[in-house]
């Protein structure tokens, strides 16, 4: 059954349930209302939710109420749109303390982070995308970038191409095949191919690093995390700022470091 549930994509209907008699669809249409929100930028209001949902908006509004009802939304201060509610807070934390990788690399990359004493975070491997759990900051960090959730593309990342590296070269095709590729900056690579070429040197050095191609004057490295069959399922990202470092002098320091913690992570699974 196809995934309704994209942070990338939140109007995504098309789950074919009319193959399916066990799928609920009173309940996926509720986790539509909630993905409504996903990427918005200020409360929204019920012809908001029902437009990105992609309900009409008596089923937005019966759904909204409940609920609002549950804790699951909640009324903006302003009463004049609508909110996540705290209560989806609950499953965030059940989702990362019940993650077996999160469990594992949490006192790893804490001590990872003393090491390089730069940004280390861990994401969690979703095909086209990589979904951050855990983010150590640096001290040139903002409010927004402490906050895991954030999804980044695979195609263009440190983390997203080191986990990629841990594929064949048909299954990074299909995943390349199914991404939009944006340029996220002037040097973001798009070129498939030249995207896979990168995606080799990644897979022959044991580590992917990436500089300006998905933030301008930032330098990154990225270590798969695979399951023991070598299959992925996250990558650890270490960051530093272009004015401090070259991209030479940062590999030469974070890489080994970075791929030690990795080993730590996968041999604990």
């Amino acid at each position: 059954m196809p995934s309704i549930l994209r942070s990338d994509s939140p109007k995504a209907t098309n789950f074919q349930a009319e193959e399916d008699r066990l799928f609920v669809r009173s309940a996926a249409r509720s986790m539509q209302v909630l993905s409504a929100f996903h990427h918005a930028d200020r409360p929204l209001s019920l012809a908001n939710i029902a437009e990105r949902a992609g309900i009409d908006r008596s089923a937005a509004q019966r759904l909204v109420h409940t609920l609002l009802q549950l804790g699951y939304v909640r009324r903006s201060a302003d009463d004049r749109g609508y909110l996540p509610g705290l209560r989806l807070l609950d499953h965030t934390l059940d989702t990362l303390r019940m993650d077996p990788v999160v469990q594992k690399a949490t006192p790893v990359l804490l001590e990872l982070r003393k090491t390089v004493a730069e940004r280390v975070d861990l994401s969690l491997f979703d095909e086209t995308r990589l979904i951050y759990a855990l983010r150590m900051q640096s001290k040139r960090e903002t409010f927004y970038a402490t906050l895991v959730g954030h999804s980044i593309p695979t195609f263009c990342t440190a983390g997203g191409r080191a986990v990629l590296s841990a594929m064949s070269d048909d299954a990074v095709r299909d995943v390349i095949g199914r991404t939009p590729l944006h340029a996220y900056t002037s040097k973001t690579q798009t070129d498939p191919e030249k995207i896979l070429d990168a995606i080799r040197t990644a897979r022959r050095e044991g580590f992917a690093l990436l500089y300006d191609e998905f933030v301008l004057g930032e330098v990154a490295i990225g270590v798969a995390i695979t399951g023991r069959d070598g299959s992925p399922l996250g990558a650890i990202h270490v960051a530093a700022s272009l004015s401090e470092w070259t991209p030479e002098d940062f590999a030469h320091q974070a890489a080994p470091v970075a791929i030690e913690a990795a080993r730590a992570i996968v041999g604990s699974l």
